[in-house]
């Protein structure tokens, strides 16, 4: 697993675009700070950037960089739902870019329970993207080999590991409402 983290956190540092896999299925992702990558992401996945993307975390800190808790009044529900799948709409900080959060003013973030995940963005010491690696409106896909076939030619790396086992992807609630969006 250690190659395989290097290699992708290697990629990440340099800009790139990887798939890697999550609990329900593999992810694209890249450095959310990264405008240059943000963008070749939203290509590949041909999706609009005014929708915005979810990103993981592998501790509170890392989400805190993205989002304000300090006046949440759901902020322990929040955090006594992580690590699991479960993405919550949490009020963005000022720094979060629109290619992040897209035409809205938060940011959805989630502490996965998935090891590759934690682990990946622990040793890349950042919160990354995390959206499903298919084009947008097609079913998910679930195996390193179907990321290739699909869409290997536009990714700089594709973490070749199994995918959690969930039923489903993620829930995401808005943190503000309480509203179960999926």
């Amino acid at each position: 697993m250690q190659t395989l983290l290097d290699n992708a956190v290697g990629v990440l540092n340099d800009g790139g675009v990887i798939a890697y896999p999550t609990e329900f299925c593999f992810g694209l992702g890249c450095d959310p700070r990264n405008t240059k990558a943000l963008k070749k992401l939203l290509d590949i996945k041909r999706r609009k950037a005014e929708q915005g993307v979810i990103l993981i975390a592998c501790e509170l800190s890392q989400v805190e960089h993205y989002a304000e808790f300090e006046d949440l009044s759901k902020a322990a529900e929040v955090k006594a739902s992580w690590p699991g799948p479960n993405t919550w709409l949490l009020p963005a900080k000022g720094n979060v870019s629109e290619w992040v959060r897209g035409k809205h003013s938060s940011v959805a973030m989630r502490i996965p329970k998935h090891d590759f995940c934690l682990a990946l963005c622990d040793q890349f010491g950042h919160a990354i993207v995390s959206t499903s690696a298919n084009r947008h409106g097609q079913a998910a896909i679930l195996s390193a080999q179907e990321v290739e076939k699909e869409l290997g030619g536009e990714l700089d790396y594709i973490v070749d590991s199994a995918v959690g086992g969930a039923a489903h992807p993620s829930t995401i609630k808005d943190a503000l409402s309480g509203e179960t969006l999926r």
